[in-house]
């Protein structure tokens, strides 16, 4: 078998195979090309989801009719012009996008520089160019793609259906734009304007101008929702926002990452998002994040992929580092705020059930039902010896919702400190499981085990930062009988456990014996906290310490530790745990993600009962 040289055509279409594996990624070629060019407006029109139609309509520089035979040939490109490809300062720099599009469709290019009297188009179908002609144009470029991949019909059969080739393209467009607030971009589709997307720098900064874009393409819940972002260490400059933990969805797909402007695929920077938020939510919840990193161009290789979807970095554990701190730093100035959905879904199961409608209600003084009126005064304030009770109602009836031991604060100091705190004062505890607090324009409903295990979690990870977690000796040590492989895990990593505040040693068999547990625990089932630990390090890699996955351990320890739902709390109880939460980082969310407390304002309150 004899080598040859393949002949041009066949080499393009093999280039496009690399670089046009649909019509979204020739579409994103095609706008980089634009952004490259300097424009600030760029305008796409799309038919049968790019499959049929792309036009990319751009203000930019242009080209001249020299420029532009040769910008149809592979590898011509103006944007290396050092030939130093550790020195790329544009977003295309290989060459290949125009003559590989134009290798399986029918390209046509016009292009007019700024200052000349005409415009010229060059056509290109199959790998077969022709041109240049005079045509009519602003300055700027306008590229039509028509018939994608007609010259290689086998390649259609890959493609998705209309509707899921557009939606692809909407996000390639959309994720350029997040990078570039200042350059306005619009998208058509099948005469239908799908976005439409004005440039921002003109309403405030650059940091600003992101935010109003990400709000208009996340959603106006990302904006309310996101936390700032903005560190810089050895000349590499991250900076961005990224959601409440509470505010998470069930995949990565809301994770959108740069590096120098250019949207990037990245295990590392992914690993590094999951790192951050490691302590916050459940394996199975992801954040909203998007994050901007900005650094030398001879620290970052942009050439390791045909699409130029992922990057290498020259020093991966810097990047990694600043990542990580960055977003923890972010995450712990939030305090404790949680996500505004879970308000707004709280709100959604408060809707009337057309089944209350034909149901009646006893009668009591003043037209409402006597229990039910005793049990809204529950809500409203702690009761103390039956005040405030309408008539025939009992007070075994209604202090299983009020606090098991009366608050003698007086009424004054509690009508000034719900004003002043941020998450109010305690007003009662409800099915011995949720504190109802009274805030100064609303109410704050806590879950009382969930925001408890937050906060024994973050005392843990202080203790063990300051030196070591204090202990408490068991009066009797307690043995606990596992399987032989979780006995087998426990005693191995004895010495760990105990730095953890956990001290417990084979006791022969299968048999464990407890001698002292963490003093931050109190009183805790400790066969029960042992088993679930074992069930813990079954899934720890035996390379990594417990300290590396402190999230882990210390959750189940702070879990086994907290204030379990069905305990009864006074009111000062309640409100020691309402003062925490608020000079506590991360109290908005427990350590699965799941939210602490719910918030409701007074004015979504009366939209419920119809008085807004």
């Amino acid at each position: 078998m004899s080598i040859r040289l393949l002949p041009p055509n066949l080499v393009n279409q093999i280039a496009a195979g690399e670089v046009v594996e649909r019509p979204a990624s020739a579409l994103k070629e095609l706008v980089e090309n634009a952004i490259d060019a300097g424009a600030t407006r760029v305008d796409i029109v799309l038919n049968d989801g790019g499959r049929s139609l792309i036009v990319v309509t751009d203000n930019g520089c242009g080209m001249t009719s020299q420029e532009l035979m040769v910008a149809v040939d592979r590898h011509a490109t103006s944007k290396l012009p050092t030939d130093d490809l550790l020195e790329i300062n544009y977003l295309g720099f290989r060459g290949e996008a125009l003559p590989a599009i134009g290798s399986v469709a029918r390209l046509t290019v016009t292009s007019r520089k700024p200052g000349t009297d005409s415009g010229w188009y060059v056509v290109v179908a199959g790998g077969r160019k022709d041109g240049p002609v005079p045509a009519p144009l602003p300055p700027g470029t306008r590229i039509e793609v028509r018939d994608i991949f007609f010259s290689t019909p086998a390649r259609l059969k890959f493609l998705k259906s209309a509707q899921t080739e557009l939606s692809y393209a909407v996000d390639a467009i959309e994720r350029l734009a997040m990078a570039y607030p200042d350059i306005s971009f619009s998208l058509t589709a099948d005469g239908k304007q799908r976005l439409n997307l004005t440039a921002g720098l003109q309403q405030g900064d650059l940091f600003d101008s992101h935010l109003e874009r990400l709000s208009v393409i996340l959603g106006k819940e990302f904006g309310a929702n996101a936390v700032p972002v903005a560190a810089e260490r050895e000349g590499i400059k991250l900076f961005g926002y990224i959601g409440v933990p509470t505010f998470n969805r069930g995949n990565a797909l809301a994770q959108y990452l740069f590096v120098n402007g250019r949207p990037v695929r990245d295990r590392l920077l992914a690993g590094a998002v999951r790192a951050a938020y490691q302590d916050f939510l459940a394996p199975n919840r992801h954040p909203y994040v998007v994050l901007f990193l900005e650094l030398s161009q001879r620290d970052v290789d942009v050439n390791v992929h045909p699409a130029k979807a992922e990057v290498r970095f020259r020093d991966a554990g810097l990047v990694r580092g600043l990542m990580v701190g960055a977003l923890k730093h972010a995450l712990a100035e939030a305090g404790h705020r949680a996500s505004t959905t879970v308000a707004t879904g709280a709100l959604g199961a408060f809707q009337a059930h057309s089944g209350l409608a034909g149901m009646r209600l006893p009668l009591g003084g003043n037209g409402y039902g006597g229990t039910h009126y005793g049990a809204a005064y529950a809500m409203q304030a702690p009761l103390e010896d039956g005040q405030g009770l309408a008539e025939g109602d009992s007070a075994s009836s209604l202090f299983a919702l009020a606090p098991s031991a009366p608050d003698t604060t007086p009424v004054e100091a509690v009508e000034a400190d719900y004003r002043s705190h941020p998450l109010g004062v305690a007003r009662a505890q409800v099915h011995e499981t949720y504190i109802v607090a009274q805030t100064g324009d609303g109410i704050v409903i806590v879950d009382q085990h969930a925001a408890h295990e937050r906060l024994v979690y973050e005392r843990m990870k202080q203790s063990l930062d300051a030196g070591g977690i204090s202990r408490q000796i068991l009066l009797i040590p307690e043995v606990i009988e596992l399987d032989e492989a979780s006995a087998g895990r426990i005693a191995a990593r004895a010495g760990e456990l105990a730095e953890l505040g956990l001290v417990l040693e084979a006791f022969g068999g299968n048999s464990i014996v407890v001698r002292e547990v963490p003093a931050l625990l109190g009183e805790t089932d400790v066969i029960g906290l042992v088993k679930d630990l074992a069930d813990d390090l079954a899934a720890v890699d035996d390379a990594l310490s417990l300290k590396d996955r402190l999230g882990d351990v210390c959750g189940t320890l702070a879990c086994h530790g907290s204030i379990r739902a069905g305990r009864r709390l006074n009111g000062a109880e309640m409100n020691a745990l309402l003062r925490q939460m608020e000079v506590t980082p991360h109290a908005g969310q427990c350590n699965h993600g799941r939210p602490t407390y719910v918030e409701l304002k007074l004015k979504d309150i009366e939209r419920l009962f119809g008085r807004r």
